[in-house]
């Protein structure tokens, strides 16, 4: 007689039990390369495979609506983190300056070197609790990432197969600023980290 093995039960605060996080840790590793620490939750190392962009939620769904042509792009509370190539965050300050945006207070964070930041669960996978990270729009297979990650035009060997960062950029940068100016129309302040200066990792 076959015994049926029920799937683990997310426990009253929702999360996963410890063997589920270490094997979306293997998933990340094996199945794209990228590297990880920890299980509880797994945590994406920035800086080696990619950068990160994090702008406020609801910046960042207008963002995307404009652009049709992005990296992957994660979702996490009230935060989302737009995958970039590698290198990206060092150039962020002086493309933002380019674009006529330096000194101007955004809600937008760049993560490289050093960072990380927490993985959603892999495409397909139930995270078992509201607001946990999850793929807006998901990585694909390993040999075809250099071609999604939105970089600058001559960075690393993409050529022009790579997504656009001067307009994926210019796109966030102008919706954060709406947003801002929108608050202070109404005299709404944006709730957590949302409300943080304009900052580089």
């Amino acid at each position: 007689m076959a015994i049926t093995v029920p799937p683990p039960v997310p426990s009253a605060t929702g999360e996963r039990s410890r063997g589920d996080h270490a094997r979306w840790a293997q998933w990340y590793e094996r199945e794209l390369g990228w590297a990880t620490a920890g299980t509880a939750p797994v945590r994406l190392l920035t800086g080696l495979r990619f950068d990160v962009l994090q702008v406020p939620a609801a910046a960042g769904h207008a963002a995307l609506r404009r652009l049709d042509r992005t990296g992957p792009v994660a979702l996490s509370g009230a935060r989302m983190s737009l995958l970039v190539a590698a290198g990206s965050a060092e150039e962020l300050p002086g493309l933002l300056d380019w674009l006529e945006w330096g000194g101007v207070a955004l809600c937008l964070t760049a993560i490289g070197a050093g960072g990380r930041i927490t993985a959603p669960a892999p495409p397909g996978r139930m995270t078992g609790r509201p607001g946990a990270a999850a793929w807006l729009r998901p990585p694909g297979p390993r040999h075809e990432e250099g071609s999604r990650l939105p970089a600058l035009a001559g960075l690393g060997s993409r050529g022009g197969g790579a997504p656009d960062l001067v307009r994926l950029v210019d796109a966030v940068a102008t919706e954060c600023h709406r947003a801002r100016l929108m608050r202070a129309r109404t005299g709404r302040s944006a709730d957590g980290p949302t409300t943080q200066p304009l900052a580089f990792s």
